[in-house]
């Protein structure tokens, strides 16, 4: 045995997290509601790899000059920079243009998987996590950007959330480029570090509020924690025209459009985007999508910085609480936006595209919060006891069965009398216990258990007579007749 200065330590890095059994059959079961949503809308599913060059993320990156911030990167054999995946959009755009050639558009995707952000870890905010992604590629057309707001409000609402307990909040990046060329910020690569910074800023309002956004918009801002994040260097009076943007809001979408086309005028491309705003107002209309799924928002930015027109995220507004009482507010779910310039990086021809994603490992735990996670069949397998080396055998053929019918069973393996094994049935979830003891075998019997109408009775009896009455919580059935029996229950189970 090896000495205790010896051992390692186990331990996960900071920002990832382990999951198994039921929590991961939520997150199964919703990804399979949400692909039906998006196979309805006509989109196919596409697999990229986790790992792509870091020049194919490029520019859009978070830290332009350094690959390995903001990105977990390495160098292969070759040299070259590899980078974990940090959004699902880029490798679309790498796919994309190494398969144009050939490709009919728009072409229409959606694609399930893992991304890695190598930021610093909070409260929701993890280096690993799940991204439901749905993308149109090679359309220009503002019913696109309409559509998937439809598709972001389908989403929320077919995982169990109710109107009013999610909304999708739209604005469009060219109504934020004519903002901040009213306050001068230069076009082009001029300008565009101090634009990235008062987009970030901007980004931060629901979450640090209009003094921190101030804080970052001038001269920067320093955490809970100590550190320190720079700003945007904006003079007050530009900072003040930014927050009073962020603020300006109608009642209806038609209302916020009249709002922004008045601190616009002056800007071509402020105007042009407000335009965009209106056409997707009457798709939306036309689709009864009111307000209150769907709104105009001036506030939403999105961080990334290749997003070229409407921005859109699904915003949840529910409150929880958690395990110690203490109100938790999950907010943003999802995003997404247009992004005409991604695949003109590799090909050199403007390609229009435009895209949506959810964080499924957010959006899971906000369901399981609110106690909307489906958890009906999150189940654990049906359970037979082996009490003894006969019993094992016997048992090992009556689990053949029970998974020849289709019905998840094991047998149990450890050490341990019939006590143990309920209690070792009892963690794994398992809604039934089969038991062949010596005597049931002499029988020509086995004894079936419904573990879930047991634990009801425990909490429910009032008397101990009524505790011991076991006639349909334990019931002696024929050894032939096992499969049938265990069928019965498990479909009383599920009601």
């Amino acid at each position: 045995m090896p000495n205790a200065s010896d051992l390692l330590n186990a331990r996960l890095p900071r920002g990832f997290s382990d999951h198994r059994g039921a929590e991961l059959h939520i997150v199964r079961t919703m990804i399979e509601k949400l692909r039906v949503v998006y196979e309805r809308y006509g989109f196919e599913l596409l697999e990229t790899p986790s790992i792509e060059y870091a020049d194919s993320l490029g520019k859009f990156l978070p830290d332009q000059d350094r690959p390995n911030e903001g990105v977990f990167s390495f160098k292969d054999d070759d040299g070259q920079w590899l980078c974990l995946r940090y959004d699902l959009t880029a490798p679309l755009a790498r796919y994309v243009a190494e398969n144009f050639d050939t490709m009919s558009l728009p072409f229409r995707r959606y694609q399930i998987g893992q991304v890695f952000r190598n930021e610093k870890p909070g409260a929701g905010r993890y280096r690993e996590f799940t991204q439901f992604d749905a993308d149109a590629v090679g359309t220009a057309s503002m019913a696109a950007d309409a559509e998937f707001c439809m598709l972001a409000a389908d989403a929320m609402a077919v995982v169990g959330l109710k109107t009013g307990e999610f909304i999708v909040k739209v604005n469009n990046r060219k109504v934020l480029n004519g903002i901040l060329e009213t306050i001068g910020v230069p076009s082009g690569a001029a300008g565009e570090a101090t634009r990235v910074a008062v987009l970030r800023a901007m980004d931060k309002l629901d979450r640090l509020g209009r003094e921190g956004v101030r804080q970052l918009l001038g001269k920067g801002r320093r955490d809970e924690s100590g550190d320190f994040t720079p700003g945007a260097g904006l003079s007050p009076a530009a900072a003040d025209r930014v927050l009073a943007f962020l603020a300006a809001t109608g009642g209806g979408r038609g209302a916020t459009c009249d709002v922004l086309a008045a601190l616009v005028e002056d800007s071509a491309v402020g105007r042009e985007g407000v335009a965009e705003l209106r056409e997707i107002d009457v798709l939306l209309a036309e689709g009864g999508f009111d307000i209150d799924r769907v709104r105009f928002d001036p506030s939403v930015v999105r961080g990334l910085a290749y997003y070229t027109g409407p921005v859109f995220e699904a915003e949840l507004t529910f409150e929880v609480r958690d395990e110690r009482d203490n109100p938790v507010n999950f907010g943003s779910v999802g995003g997404g936006g247009r992004y005409d310039d991604l695949v003109e990086r590799f090909k050199g021809v403007s390609v229009p595209a435009t895209g949506v994603s959810l964080g499924i490992s957010r959006l899971a735990a906000a369901l399981s919060a609110k106690g909307l996670a489906d958890v009906a069949q999150a189940r654990g397998p049906v359970v037979v006891a082996a009490m003894d080396k006969a019993g094992l055998i016997s048992a090992q053929a009556i689990v053949r069965e029970l998974r020849n019918a289709g019905i998840s069973s094991e047998v149990y393996l450890g050490s341990g009398k019939l006590g143990a094994q309920f209690k070792y049935a009892d963690r794994r979830g398992s809604p039934i216990a089969v038991i062949e003891g010596g005597d049931e075998r002499a029988k020509g019997v086995v004894k079936i258990k419904d573990l879930v109408r047991g634990a009801q009775r425990a909490k429910t009896a009032t008397s101990r007579e009524e505790w011991r009455n076991r006639e349909d919580v334990e019931i002696d059935v024929p050894r032939a007749a096992v499969v049938e029996n265990v069928r019965k229950i498990l479909s009383r189970q599920s009601g």
